[in-house]
C-alpha cells in the first residue's frame, strides 16, 4: 500500500511538474501574442527618449512615420542567434521607413553582462549589426525603463498591459506611433507577421 501512495505521489508530481514547465514554455515560446488596431496611446510614443549603445541621446521624435520594432536583447541567451535575422530583416526592409531598436538586458538568467563596449564588439563581430543598439536597461521591475513603461502599460500605450517574459520579446510600433503587437521571444523575426509589417503591408 505504501508503494502504491508512493508511486501515486510521484506520478503527481511529474503532471504538476509538467504543467509548470508547459506554462513557463508557452510565455516565451509563443501563445498569447498580441496584435491591436490602431488605438491611440495616452502617453505619446514620441515624447519617450532613451540612450544608444554609445551613450548618446536618442529621442523618439526622429521615429515619427517609421515603423518600428523595439526587442530585448541578450548575449548568451538560446535566442542570440536571432540577432542574425533580425539583421537580415533590418538589411532587406531598414532605412527611411522601418527601424530595429534593441535593447539588451541583463535580467533573464543574467545572459547580458557585458559593457556597452562588449556588448557593440559582440553583435558586429558575431552578426554585423547595423541597426540602432541602444544601452542596456531594465524591462521589468522598479527600474524599468521608460520605454518599456510604455510598452507594458495599458494606461500608457492605449493598447494593452503585457509582461516580458525572457530575451527576445518583440513589440510593434506603426508609423503612426500606435503599438500594433507584442509578440513573444519564440517570434520569428523573418516569418510572415513580422516580415509584412517591415515591409509596410
Amino acid at each position: 500500500m505504501q508503494r502504491i501512495l508512493t508511486l501515486i505521489s510521484l506520478a503527481v508530481l511529474v503532471v504538476v511538474g509538467l504543467m509548470a514547465f508547459s506554462s513557463y514554455k508557452g510565455a516565451i515560446l509563443g501563445g498569447e501574442n498580441n496584435q491591436y488596431p490602431v488605438m491611440t496611446a495616452s502617453q505619446d510614443f514620441y515624447s519617450l527618449t532613451a540612450n544608444t549603445l554609445e551613450g548618446e541621446s536618442f529621442s523618439f521624435e526622429q521615429l515619427k512615420g517609421k515603423r518600428v520594432m523595439i526587442v530585448n536583447t541578450a548575449s548568451r541567451c538560446g535566442y542570440t542567434p536571432q540577432y542574425e535575422k533580425l539583421q537580415a530583416l533590418f538589411k532587406e526592409h531598414g532605412g527611411e521607413d522601418f527601424v530595429i531598436l534593441g535593447f539588451p538586458c541583463n535580467q533573464f538568467g543574467r545572459q547580458e553582462p557585458g559593457s556597452s563596449e562588449e556588448i557593440g564588439a559582440f553583435c558586429t563581430k558575431n552578426y554585423g549589426v547595423t541597426f540602432q543598439m541602444m544601452e542596456k536597461v531594465d524591462v521589468k521591475g522598479d527600474k524599468q525603463h521608460p520605454v518599456y513603461q510604455w510598452l507594458c502599460s495599458g494606461d500608457k500605450n492605449g493598447a494593452g498591459d503585457h509582461k516580458v517574459a525572457w530575451n527576445f520579446h518583440k513589440f510593434l510600433v506603426d508609423g503612426e506611433g500606435s503599438l500594433r503587437a507584442s509578440l513573444k521571444s519564440g517570434a520569428d523575426p523573418l516569418g510572415d507577421e513580422i516580415s509584412a509589417f517591415a515591409a509596410g503591408k
